[in-house]
């Protein structure tokens, strides 16, 4: 039989199937791609703004989407194309950015254990600050690290949308971890966190607080989640104790890809929405999406992700690794 045999895996939260590749042996070159840098003109604009020494918050953006709310109006800026027409739209959320001191330009997994706390600490006020004011319905949480990840800057920092509705994504887990709840009668996400660590196979990282695995439906190479181990919904709510082993394991799982030339990637939050109690449900989580192919046909005619690397061969190879400054085995 030729290479290339796919195993359908469903993820268990929303339904949703991956092809994983399982017959093929892993071959690090076709998936070693150092981040590339981002053409700025040797300037960088989030060294410069705004003022001060420490980490900061910038705002790029004080309206950034148009929300068309019927068919009508979605119709009537088709027909006419016009500029006059796109400003009836409503106008609504906003595009900030968390942003590391000036001159950090260093990767997450570098810059040492206080400014990782520190921003993810103003990533928790951030989503305590948009609950208070409810004037969206999900603020999103994303790092896009090297040029072929979308960066638009080589600065470290992680980008927040607020976003005049709930993402799919989001959404679907949401939603399918609720039919889980009352399927099996516990949050899927605890569960996980449970029995991950004592399969092992898709493991790189636990400690008291949080686990860092490989989705058994991972729908991209050397895709990882980190969720704590204790439930909660939102990020606004996570302790201090929480936040400090959410950069550890997002220190121990980036450190492991630079197994991979350090490749780019791309960070996001899922946490609760902004306006909706999904308290008994829902579970707070980080996943890192390396970026390392192009999607190929059958993805796009079918919307069927296809992963060229099981989670288990993947994991297999990062706890190869060893990087400087990530201890051996796991807390």
């Amino acid at each position: 039989m030729g290479a290339g045999l796919f195993e359908l895996r469903r993820d268990t939260i929303t339904g949703w199937w991956v092809a994983t590749v399982v017959d093929r042996e892993f071959r690090r070159g076709r998936f070693s791609l150092a981040a590339g840098a981002v053409d700025d003109g040797g300037a960088c604009q989030n060294c410069a703004q705004p003022d001060g020494d420490g980490v900061r918050v910038r705002t790029l953006k004080d309206y950034a989407f148009h929300v068309v709310g019927s068919q009508d109006e979605a119709r009537e800026i088709e027909r006419n194309l016009s500029q006059l027409a796109l400003s009836q739209a409503r106008a609504s959320g906003s595009w900030r950015t968390i942003v590391a001191p000036p001159g950090e330009h260093r990767p997450f997994q570098l810059v040492g254990s206080e400014l990782q706390c520190s921003m993810l600490s103003h990533v928790r006020a951030a989503l305590s600050e948009a609950q208070k004011l409810g004037q969206t319905e999900y603020l999103q949480v994303v790092q896009n690290w090297g040029s072929q990840a979308g960066a638009r800057t080589n600065h470290l920092c992680l980008d927040l949308y607020d976003l005049p509705q709930i993402p799919h994504r989001v959404a679907e887990e949401i939603g399918g971890a609720a039919r889980y709840v009352i399927r099996e009668g516990e949050c899927p996400y605890c569960r996980l966190t449970r029995d991950e660590p004592r399969n092992g196979s898709r493991m790189i990282w636990e400690d008291q607080a949080s686990v860092a695995f490989a989705p058994y439906a991972s729908r991209s190479p050397f895709e990882v989640w980190v969720v704590p181990r204790e439930h909660a919904a939102d990020f606004a709510a996570a302790s201090d104790k929480d936040i400090a082993s959410t950069a550890e394991a997002l220190r121990q799982v980036l450190g492991r890809l630079a197994c991979l030339d350090g490749p780019p990637y791309n960070l996001v939050l899922h946490t609760a929405p902004l306006r909706e109690r999904v308290d008994g449900t829902y579970h707070w989580h980080w996943e890192i999406h390396p970026r390392l192919r192009e999607i190929a046909g059958l993805e796009l005619g079918t919307g069927l992700p296809v992963n060229p690397v099981s989670p288990e061969e993947a994991v297999e190879e990062l706890l190869r690794y060893r990087p400087e400054g990530v201890r051996e085995g796991m807390q």
